[in-house]
């Protein structure tokens, strides 16, 4: 039935409106409290791998699947987000994926192998639901401060992800074991969830964010979804790469093994400061791309000395490289600043993380792989720079006012 050339809904099949969070102080601290816990479950098992392998007897083949879990369950889990919500409600979906985190750190630590392999996986479906969803909290709830939220949230996501290296080491050794030491990190989680329950109160949403205003539409045909999400999974695959392969072209370069790990963590930590000023700046604008671009030549700098010469100048590389790979603060600003509504948003940020995450899985391996057929590091670099490029192509595009 058509009013005015435009299309109506029946009244029987419209849906109520939805309820949103209200965008409360408590509910952006419960926001940045659950970003924090987005991360330390995937960081914390590296530092103590070895000693989880040989309390349990386990194989190489194990360390590799539990390695790989956490990649894909951020694909294919956060892929169902928007129908969780849909169905349970924003609120509700959240605190779904914070206690599936807790019952996953808490379950990996209590028995053998398979054990291990199932909290896990349960463990990391939580997270995949809330990096989908945390977005569209920020859209719904703190429309007006978009960027800001966006750049804290991503600041406490990197926070998250540093502490659970950092701090597992001395936790496993003061706890007496990896497993109270990385079972500890469920208090966080917990806490979490008592925080996001106190805040979690919703108020009735405008037409426009139901699911009537996208009329259900799938976002596999819109062009610029795809192009969100091919940004999304250049960005990441960069950040893949660059967290499983630096160390050792460094120490190939002559830098030593205690060394290496430092700079990869000054990568890691400079995205903190960037994610902080840029988004709040680049939200301001109607159009996110320059900044994108920007961020960008930091990271073809970097890529290129490490190409070129990694060990003239691997301090410098480094900067360039953690400057670069804080973009990721960006791509999630466009998935916000890309839809109208929470619904679309929840779609988008599905999309865009579910396959992007999937692409970036593809590098690791594929760079491995081309330095192990070469026998250097330049074909595999430049494989990368060709990432980095892309990115920048891509993520123009996706910086561009518009909405799918």
């Amino acid at each position: 039935m058509t009013v005015d050339g435009e299309t109506s809904v029946p009244e029987k099949t419209r849906v109520p409106a939805p309820r949103v969070l209200v965008g409360s102080g408590l509910l952006g601290v419960a926001v940045l409290l659950a970003a924090m816990n987005l991360r330390p479950a995937v960081t914390s098992v590296g530092s103590v791998l070895d000693e989880v392998r040989d309390t349990l007897g386990a194989s190489a083949t194990w360390a590799g699947a539990l390695t790989t879990i956490p990649g894909l369950c951020f694909a294919f889990a956060g892929l169902t987000a928007p129908v969780v919500a849909r169905r349970l409600g924003i609120g509700t979906a959240v605190t779904l994926a914070l206690a599936l985190l807790s019952c996953g750190l808490v379950l990996r630590v209590l028995d053998g192998p398979l054990v291990v392999l199932g909290g896990t996986l349960i463990g990391t479906a939580g997270i995949a639901l809330a990096n989908v969803l945390i977005p569209v909290v920020v859209k719904e709830s703190f429309a007006t401060r978009i960027g800001l939220m966006t750049g804290l949230y991503t600041g406490a996501l990197q926070a998250g992800g540093a502490l659970g290296s950092a701090l597992t080491p001395p936790l496993e050794s003061g706890l007496g074991g990896w497993r109270p030491g990385l079972g500890s990190w469920a208090l966080l989680s917990v806490a979490a969830l008592v925080l996001w329950l106190a805040a979690a109160r919703t108020r009735p949403g405008t037409p426009a964010s139901g699911e009537n205003a996208t009329g259900g539409r799938s976002l596999f045909r819109s062009p610029l979804a795809w192009i969100v999400t091919v940004f999304f999974g250049m960005q990441a695959c960069l950040a893949y790469i660059v967290m499983g392969w630096l160390p050792q072209v460094l120490i190939d370069a002559g830098v030593s093994r205690g060394d290496a790990g430092l700079l990869l963590g000054l990568v890691s930590l400079l995205g903190l400061p960037v994610s902080l000023i840029v988004p709040p700046l680049a939200a301001k604008h109607g159009s996110q791309s320059g900044w994108i671009v920007l961020l960008g030549v930091f990271g073809v700098a970097g890529v290129i000395g490490l190409m070129v010469a990694p060990g003239a100048a691997p301090l410098l590389w480094s900067i360039f490289i953690g400057i670069g790979m804080a973009v990721f603060s960006l791509a999630l600003t466009t998935i916000a600043l890309r839809a109208r509504t929470g619904a679309e948003t929840a779609k988008l940020s599905a999309m865009a993380q579910g396959i992007g995450y999937l692409l970036a899985a593809v590098g690791p391996f594929l760079f491995g792989l081309l330095h192990d057929v070469t026998h250097g590091w330049t074909v595999p670099f430049a494989m990368l720079l060709a990432v980095v490029v892309g990115q920048m192509v891509f993520g123009f595009f996706a910086g561009r006012p518009r909405y799918v």
